[in-house]
């Protein structure tokens, strides 16, 4: 039996016939009838993940769900309660336990293969005299929770309550936006913390523990797609000690409703979060019949631009020729989008872009089409309103490949049709400016390529540091693909000030072009847009050799061979037979051991390194790189030594 239930009066069990979905997927449904007496009713439940290393117990208290988390003969989660109605009598009716080993293809993604292997456990309830059930799902690395409410007459609002009881010690990390992440922080620093900011103490997901015992636990939701009524999850302080909770308002209607999952990540080590693929196995399968259109690949940016001098003595602007001048490049180095940022036009009103006399548009798409290289179009709502229906069409119209939406504010019933909008007109579609996580949306809707749900290089004009990287690197990109322009290579020309979208403050960006480089592979995004201008990347060629044969968004495999919050990540991907592995350090700089027993035992390969030298440093001289090459073999230990602030790039291919 794959589950157990304590309850003495267990009348009866049926054991349904063993069903194969793709290669294997075992199904055991245990059918439980309680007897008729409320004292009789049953009220405690075990589900066991696979691996039978975690387990998720459930009771019912005072009539009031509630659940804990053991994982490795130790507890992870205390007993803490889930909710749908506030105060509601919950009765259990019946109960089922499957068990499902699938796999699925993405689209695009860190993997070309993820399997889907669950035992999930589903609570027939009334709620109040409400059907509906609780559905719990136990994976080997992570749990998650799931009400669903029958169609029928219901209150017109819920408050769906989570709670997450933690334990004295631990230590906790989330989002800002625009922002570093905050952490470590102990749960009074956390509460203190709170209580400063503005929006009545909401935490980001995802909340990331350190726990005592060296695991990590993170907190955040998943396929916030299939709920209606619900904005997106934030969290709280909860009234007890280490006590975190998660309450949103539902809006209801007599139609079925269902939430979205709560999801519970466990991990040894801080990397195991950001390759956890629960949240997508729990996301809603891709929407789209046909994706052919959709294509992963890296852009070419001009915001970041403005103003850059070139040698020649071009200077860059909103206008035709240096827009002609990126498409070259893009042409030359088999880059595969062009982004054109703001100000392409001058005033939208509704139906209507009134374009901008600085730059011919037409003439751009035409010659971008001779060069076959895609076009992406960004749009600001603050400037006017355009309607969305027609926007969408407008932009398909331009042969348009992608749009960059920007502000789109914590809306996710309008975020989620901007999504389904795009795609009805084959295009691709980042968020820009602080966007709905939607974790998991890549699956249902693969067309949502990135978003900026992080606190992007220089942006708002701020400069971040080599920490503020690392912390968005594990924290931030759990809850999936983000758009973070990494890449920058004219490091001296930022710092001085010579660009018009340069950090307000000079002397305040510390990274070295090798940890530039390395952020490029490190972030895992389906559109990896990268900022500066071709002449600087053409001025380092051989550096930029790296990014230029990166597979974006088709990779095979990916993992993360070290993290350290605030210290360091490498991770490394891989694409057919070659690997692509990067490196970053905090400002101290060090020294990492990379051990390639990743690679295949019958091949040797070649490789080439992109590293600091022992002269580069952040802050002194941030564009010191060397480039070499060599001849490498599974099992062999690479010492990747980077400067403060610097970074260690490899590609590996068979010879």
């Amino acid at each position: 039996m794959v589950g157990q239930y304590d309850h003495p009066r267990l009348k009866k069990m049926k054991e349904l016939k063993l069903t194969m979905v793709m290669t294997r997927t075992f199904l055991f449904i245990a059918v439980l009838i309680a007897v008729s007496s409320c004292k009789g009713k049953l009220n405690h439940y075990q589900l066991t993940s696979p691996g039978g290393n975690l387990s998720v117990h459930i009771e019912l208290i005072n009539h009031s769900l509630k659940y804990s988390i053991s994982s490795k003969d130790q507890e992870r989660i205390r007993l803490s309660s889930l909710g749908i109605f506030p105060d509601a009598k919950v009765t259990v009716l019946e109960v089922s336990e499957i068990e499902k080993d699938t796999s699925w293809k993405p689209v695009w993604g860190q993997q070309s293969h993820i399997r889907d292997y669950y035992r999930e456990l589903d609570l027939n309830l009334e709620i109040n005299g409400i059907p509906g059930n609780l559905m719990a799902r136990a994976y080997n690395d992570g749990v998650a929770f799931r009400f669903v409410l029958a169609e029928g007459d219901k209150p017109k609002e819920a408050f769906f309550n989570c709670e997450y009881n933690l334990f004295e010690g631990d230590m906790y990390f989330f989002p800002m936006g625009e922002t570093e992440p905050l952490g470590p922080l102990e749960f009074s620093e956390l509460n203190e913390t709170l209580q400063k900011k503005e929006k009545k103490r909401k935490i980001n997901v995802p909340l990331v523990s350190e726990q005592q015992n060296g695991s990590y636990v993170a907190l955040l939701e998943s396929d916030l797609y299939s709920a209606t009524g619900i904005q997106s999850m934030k969290l709280e302080v909860g009234e007890q000690k280490n006590q975190i909770v998660s309450v949103n308002r539902v809006e209801l209607s007599e139609e079925a409703w269902k939430s979205p999952w709560r999801i519970i990540l466990l991990g040894d080590d801080h990397g195991d979060l950001v390759m956890n693929t629960v949240p997508l196995n729990l996301a809603t399968p891709s929407q789209l019949k046909n994706t052919d259109w959709i294509k992963p690949g890296k852009t070419l940016w001009d915001w970041r631009v403005h103003g850059y001098t070139a040698p020649d003595g071009f200077v860059y602007g909103i206008n035709t020729e240096s827009y002609k001048r990126f498409i070259d490049f893009a042409e030359d180095k088999g880059i595969e989008y062009f982004l054109i940022d703001d100000s392409w036009y001058k005033e939208v009103t509704k139906g209507h872009f009134e374009m901008s006399d600085k730059l011919n548009l037409q003439e751009v798409i035409d010659y971008a089409e001779d060069k076959k290289v895609k076009l992406m179009l960004y749009y600001d709502r603050r400037h006017g309103e355009y309607g969305d229906d027609e926007l969408f069409e407008y932009y398909r119209s331009l042969e348009m490949k992608g749009i960059k939406y920007g502000f789109m504010g914590n809306d996710v019933d309008f975020t989620r049709s901007a999504i389904q909008k795009s795609a009805e007109n084959k295009l691709l579609i980042d968020f820009h400016d602080g966007p709905v996580p939607f974790t998991g949306i890549s699956r249902t809707y693969p067309n949502a390529i990135t978003r900026e749900y992080c606190h992007a290089q220089q942006d708002s004009r701020r400069a971040f540091t080599p920490e503020s990287f690392i912390k968005m690197a594990l924290i931030n990109a759990i809850t999936g693909p983000l758009d973070m322009n990494n890449g920058n290579f004219d490091l001296t020309g930022i710092n001085a000030g010579l660009r018009e979208k340069g950090p307000r403050e000079k002397n305040s960006y510390f990274f070295t072009v090798s940890s530039e480089m390395a952020r490029t592979l490190i972030i895992y995004s389906g559109l990896v847009c990268i900022p500066d201008a071709p002449e600087v990347y053409e001025a380092k060629s051989d550096l930029f050799e790296f990014i230029q044969k990166m597979p974006v968004g088709k990779w095979d495999e990916s993992r993360i061979v070290h993290s350290k919050i605030d210290t360091y990540i490498t991770t490394a991907r891989r694409h057919d037979q070659e690997w692509f592995v990067g490196s970053v350090y905090n400002q101290k700089g060090g020294a990492l051991e990379i051990k390639l027993d990743f690679l295949d035992s019958d091949l040797e390969y070649d490789i080439t390194f992109y590293e600091d030298t022992p002269e580069t440093h952040c802050k002194t001289n941030p564009e010191a790189y060397q480039v070499r090459a060599g001849k490498v073999n599974k099992g062999d230990v690479v010492k990747a030594v980077m400067a403060p602030g610097g970074g260690h790039s490899m590609w590996i291919r068979p010879h």
